[in-house]
């Protein structure tokens, strides 16, 4: 089985993304790493502060075409707990998110397994934050 190497995501304005974004990752254990014209990279705290320290990159489409949501396309990042789920998916609603699933067990009947919510981020990517309990 193969890993996940990295995520870029498109973004129209870099300073509300790098909000977003920062508000989310932080809350599951990964920082700013990068910020250069235009470019965010993020990925786990501690050293290293090169895009190739980083698992997710925001930035403008190479094409130079305007970024937009991909309809049907979503990235899940994992946490290590709810608490950690809840932390990043209320600090991604208050730095311009939009909600698809509060907090809380899919299906939301059960008391154990597969805990996320969803939201969008501000220009309509939809991310997916979950952990298994």
């Amino acid at each position: 089985m193969s890993a996940i190497g990295y995520v870029t995501i498109g973004a129209v304005d870099g300073q509300k993304s790098g909000a977003f974004y920062d508000a989310v990752f932080t809350a599951l254990g990964s920082e700013r790493k990068v910020d250069d014209g235009g470019w965010l990279g993020y990925g786990a705290i501690g050293p290293g502060k090169t895009i190739m320290d980083c698992h997710t990159a925001i930035c403008p489409p190479y094409d130079g075409k305007e970024a937009r949501a991909g309809n049907g396309i979503m990235v899940a990042y994992q946490g290590k707990s709810p608490d950690e789920v809840k932390a990043a998916y209320a600090g991604g609603m208050k730095n311009g998110g939009s909600d698809e699933g509060a907090p809380g067990f899919r299906p939301p009947e059960a008391e154990k397994g597969f805990y996320a919510a969803y939201l969008r981020d501000p220009i309509g990517n939809k991310l997916c934050l979950f952990c298994v309990v």
